[in-house]
C-alpha cells in the first residue's frame, strides 16, 4: 500500500489547528481524494469538529472521508509492552517498587513515537490518497517527526550488536545483578526501528509530506511559529504553508475592537515579511463556533480559495552536501537566526546544533556522513540564512 500526500498540522495550543486540519481533510474529500484524518492530539477534537462520533477505529465521516483518533497510551502499550516489561524489571531488581518501576520505564516521547508507528501501520494496510495528521502542539510534534531520522541510525546498530549474545547474557545475570534482555525484547526493538526507518522515507520526502503551521495574529503565537518553523527545517521537514487563524474581519474596524483589528493587521504584515516567500493564508474569526460540515467547508474554501489543498505550496532548498579537494561542506537552511544565536558542538559522528531563540534553546542532533569520521570541523559560517559547515580531512602534523 502507499499514500500520495501526508500533511501534518501543528501549532501552539488554542490556535485552531484541529479545526483547520478537519476543514482541509473535508475539502480534499470534496475534490475526490480518498482522505483519512488522524488526530494524535489528546484533546481529540475531531468528534466536535465533524459533529460525528470518532473513536479508535477508522470511522467513515462521508464519501471519501474517514477519521481516526489515535489512543497514544494504547498504541504505546501495544508497541512497547515487551520493552517496558524489561526496563521495569531492571528497576525492580534494584529494589524499586513495581508501580514506580513502570512509571520510570515509560520512556519520554513514547506516545509520540506510537503515533508515528500508527501512521506506518495505516500506510501498510490501507490505501488513501491523502492522510492529514492533527499533531500535538508545536515543538513536541516536530520532535516526534524527527525520531525516524535519528533513531533509525543509532538504535539498529546497538540492537544488532546485542541480539546475537542475548542468550549468553543470561549467564552473566547473577554477576552483574541486572536482568538481561531476552530475544523477544530485542526483536521488538529491531521491529520498531525498522518501521520507523520505513516511515522516514515518507516523512522526509518533500513531494509527499508537508508541515503546515497554524498561528493566530498575536505576538505569542507568531514567536512560537517562528521557532517551530526553524525546528521543522532543521529536522529536514518541509513547511509549505502558514495559516493565520482567527483574524478579525475589517467590519469590526469602527467598533470596540478597532485597536485589535489594527494590531492584527500590523502583525500579519510583519509575519508575511518575516516568512517570505513561504505562502501565508488567512482565516477570519467566525461569528460562531467553527464546527459541522457546512462551516468547515466554508472555512476551507476561504483558506485555499481555488487552490488544491493537496498541492505542495512551497519547497525549500533543504540540506546540501558538497565534497571537493579533501573538504566536505554541509549546508543547512536556518532562517531568522543570527550568528550569535548558534552554538555548534561535535560529538563523535554527530553534530549538536543549538539555536537560542526568544522561546528558549532548541538543540538538534545531526547524524554526520560516514566520510566525516576522518575529518574535523574547521569552519561554520552563516551566509544568507544558510549555515555552512566545512569539514577537512585530518592530516596529522600538517593540519591547518
Amino acid at each position: 500500500m502507499s499514500v500520495n500526500r501526508i500533511i501534518f498540522f501543528t501549532g501552539k495550543g488554542g490556535t485552531g489547528k484541529s479545526v483547520i486540519s478537519a476543514a482541509t481533510s473535508l475539502l480534499l474529500s470534496e475534490l475526490g481524494y480518498d482522505t483519512l484524518i488522524i488526530s494524535s492530539d489528546p484533546a481529540h477534537s475531531l468528534s466536535d469538529a465533524f459533529q460525528v462520533s470518532v473513536d479508535r477505529d477508522i470511522t467513515r465521516i462521508r464519501d471519501n472521508l474517514y477519521a481516526l483518533n489515535v489512543d497514544p497510551v494504547k498504541e504505546a502499550a501495544q508497541h512497547y509492552g515487551v520493552l517496558m516489561d524489561y526496563i521495569a524489571s531492571i528497576f525492580r531488581s534494584r529494589g524499586i517498587d513495581e508501580i514506580i518501576a513502570y512509571e520510570l520505564a515509560a520512556m519520554p516521547g513514547m506516545t509520540g513515537i506510537a503515533t508515528i508507528l500508527k501512521l506506518d501501520e495505516i500506510i501498510e494496510k490501507h490505501s488513501f490518497d491523502c492522510i492529514v495528521v492533527d499533531m500535538v502542539p508545536s515543538g513536541e510534534a516536530l520532535r516526534f517527526l524527527y525520531i525516524p531520522a535519528l533513531m533509525g541510525k543509532i538504535s539498529r546498530r546497538v540492537l544488532k550488536l546485542v541480539s546475537p549474545i542475548a542468550s549468553m547474557s543470561k549467564i552473566l545475570e547473577p554477576v552483574v545483578g541486572v536482568p538481561a534482555p531476552d530475544r523477544e525484547s530485542i526483536d521488538k526493538g529491531l521491529e520498531i526501528v525498522d518501521r520507523i526507518e520505513r516511515i522516514k522515507n515518507y516523512i522526509l520526502n518533500h513531494d509527499v509530506t508537508s508541515v503546515r503551521l497554524v498561528t493566530n495574529p498575536d505576538s505569542f503565537s507568531i514567536n512560537n511559529t517562528r521557532r517551530t518553523y526553524i525546528q521543522a527545517v532543521l529536522y529536514g521537514l518541509n513547511p509549505d504553508l502558514i495559516v493565520v487563524n482567527k483574524v478579525f474581519p475589517k467590519v469590526l474596524k469602527d467598533t470596540y475592537l478597532s485597536e485589535w483589528v489594527d494590531a492584527q493587521a500590523k502583525l500579519i504584515v510583519e509575519l508575511e515579511d518575516t516568512f517570505y516567500p513561504l505562502p501565508i493564508r488567512r482565516l477570519k474569526l467566525f461569528d460562531r463556533e467553527l464546527k459541522g460540515i457546512e462551516l468547515l467547508l466554508e472555512a476551507a474554501k476561504e483558506v485555499y480559495g481555488d487552490d488544491d489543498p493537496a498541492s505542495v505550496f512551497y519547497k525549500d532548498v533543504g540540506i546540501e552536501v558538497h565534497h571537493k579537494d579533501g573538504e566536505l561542506e554541509i549546508i543547512f537552511p536556518v532562517r531568522y537566526v543570527g550568528k550569535e544565536d548558534l552554538d555548534i558542538e561535535r560529538i563523535g559522528d554527530e553534530l549538536l546544533v543549538t539555536l537560542y531563540t526568544d522561546m528558549g534553546p532548541t538543540t538538534l542532533v545531526i547524524p554526520l556522513p560516514a566520510i566525516t569520521y576522518k575529518m574535523r570541523l574547521i569552519r561554520a559560517k552563516l551566509i544568507n540564512d544558510r549555515l555552512h559547515l566545512i569539514f577537512m580531512e585530518e592530516r596529522g602534523n600538517d593540519e591547518q
